[in-house]
């Protein structure tokens, strides 16, 4: 008989527990920024290792959780706007509506003998995670795909699917295309201005990463998903999967199609608005990468919010309240790569379209708050583990040991060829991200030191980006102190332990592959490097 698998929260308290061993058996250590001359004759800043004394972690481990919530107060709040806005928004029955519109919109379109060959659903899973993967290796889509996962699974469930292949189509694309990132700013935009490349340099060698990787990523998810279409009972998520199974039960044949005066109010009140705001922005310079085009971005999302308002209105209110989220996204997306939004500006747009979609629905004041309080109460679990799991890095920077496992890592690069060097350079990497998931924390403080000694090893700067790229992207689907990844399992309501037994063959798939497009970089003279 099978042991129980522990609960998430224990499996992670188990890890912080693991890391406070280690602030006692590692010495202290911390890099520091020194000034040097270079042959040129310039000054330049490189980091230095010192070593220093360890900070022992005890009761600490108890405190991990506090400062976790300390660390990860943006994602958590923004878990919590989400899941209390989706919910008002759900109360609408508007995504089942469309959910259901959709599946029969793919059940027409499976007649025609190319799209039953190849199989619609497989096109609407291939279109969708190249979407969310170009947002990935574009701008560095990660904390926003939580927004996405509430619209996903409930799709994915009523496709015939599981949690797993709703993840899988936002999460998984996006952390894809973060690996095989193309024009990523918080990544290779980073990590090759610190080792003095041109910004993007390497691009067309990057773009075949990229699609390289796509096509073995999507396949493993479309092979999965065909596996459990045929039998739902072998998803590894399938007694979990109750709870979206019985949100997908809602019988959408009984819903009353109307449009109320309130939802009219709510389209000419946010017109307003968006006129306003079109009239203060009439254009956008919209980033993608280094390159960058001036486009009249708001006024365009404004007329289609008008166009699409019009439509859905005369029809029922629940298209309208669609329309809404559709042009949430297209805000979100502008906002991105327009003016450079984060997650607090995110989670207020989100919010908004919230309350809007309420009001739009006739509910009072009271009703909405009720509403909200019930979706931030439901995925409040997310939120707690996205705190626990923050506590293991605090445990780690307050016992001064961070800096040292990086150090001792750096040191193993020695005395290596070219391949083997840049694939140790990789390890180093992918072993580090565990400990710092944050990318543009991670380049700040690795490049520094690894683009140097590229230099004494005859490796290319370029080739020691893309290690540090491939590295910090992949496991970046399975490092618990990711709190995007415990973020977006929480609100998919799937068991880390199961998310790992599913995520762990891709990840070593990619891993491996990740190497082998390495191996380019430092036998083959490629543009750029």
């Amino acid at each position: 008989m099978l042991k129980k698998v522990p609960h998430t929260y224990v499996i992670v308290f188990f890890i912080i527990v693991i890391a406070a061993i280690l602030t006692w058996v590692l010495p202290g250590g911390e890099y520091v920024e020194k000034t040097v001359v270079n042959e040129a004759g310039e000054e330049v800043t490189r980091m230095e290792y010192k070593q220093t004394e360890s900070d022992a972690q005890t009761w600490q481990i108890f405190a991990a959780m506090f400062k976790g919530f300390e660390r990860q107060a943006g994602i958590i709040v923004f878990i919590l706007m989400i899941g209390g806005a989706f919910w008002i928004m759900n109360e609408s029955k508007a995504i089942d509506v469309g959910i259901m519109s959709f599946l029969k919109f793919t059940k027409k379109v499976e007649h025609y003998k190319f799209f039953k060959m190849i199989g619609v659903n497989n096109i609407v899973i291939t279109l969708i995670m190249l979407l969310f993967s170009t947002f990935g290796a574009v701008f560095g889509m990660s904390e926003e795909t939580i927004a996405f996962i509430i619209i996903l699974v409930p799709l994915a469930i009523s496709m015939g699917y599981d949690s797993i292949t709703g993840v899988a189509m936002v999460f998984v694309a996006a952390g894809l295309g973060f690996a095989g990132a193309v024009l990523n700013p918080f990544t290779i935009g980073i990590a090759q201005g610190l080792a003095g490349l041109p910004l993007f340099s390497g691009f067309e060698y990057r773009l075949f990463c990229w699609v390289i990787i796509n096509i073995v990523g999507i396949t493993y998810v479309l092979i999965y998903a065909h596996r459990v279409g045929k039998n739902p009972t072998k998803s590894l998520v399938y007694q979990d999967d109750e709870y979206w199974r019985k949100r997908a039960k809602n019988d959408t044949q009984s819903i009353t199609y109307y449009t109320p005066k309130t939802a009219w109010g709510v389209y000419f009140f946010i017109l307003v608005i968006l006129a306003v705001f079109s009239y203060f922005h009439p254009m956008t310079k919209m980033e993608v990468g280094n390159a960058s085009r001036t486009m009249p971005a708001v006024p365009i999302a404004t007329a289609l919010y008008a166009i699409g308002g019009l439509v859905t209105l005369r029809k029922t209110v629940h298209l309208f309240v669609l329309n809404l989220l559709g042009t949430t996204i297209l805000f979100l997306i502008i906002g991105v790569m327009g003016y450079q939004w984060y997650i607090m500006k995110i989670a207020t747009l989100f919010f908004a379209m919230g309350i809007f979609s309420g009001i739009a629905m006739k509910n009072n004041a009271d009703q909405i708050t009720k509403l909200f309080l019930d979706g931030a109460k439901d995925i409040m679990g997310a939120a707690l583990i996205v705190g626990l799991a923050g506590g293991i890095i605090a445990i780690l920077e307050d016992g001064q040991v961070i800096d040292t496992i990086l150090y001792s890592l750096s040191q193993g690069m020695k005395d290596f060829g070219e391949v083997a060097s840049i694939g140790v350079m990789y390890f180093i990497q992918t072993v580090i991200n565990i400990i710092i998931p944050s990318g543009s924390a991670k380049a700040a403080l690795t490049m520094p030191i690894m683009a140097p000694f590229s230099d004494l090893i005859n490796i290319s700067r370029q080739a020691t980006v893309m290690a540090f790229q491939f590295g910090d992207g992949f496991t970046n689907m399975i490092t618990p102190t990711s709190g995007v990844l415990i973020g977006v399992i929480g609100v998919a309501k799937i068991p880390y332990e199961k998310w790992v037994r599913w995520v762990w063959p891709l990840i070593l798939i990619m891993m491996i592959l990740g190497f082998l497009l390495l191996i380019p970089t430092v036998t083959m003279d490629l543009n750029g490097f």
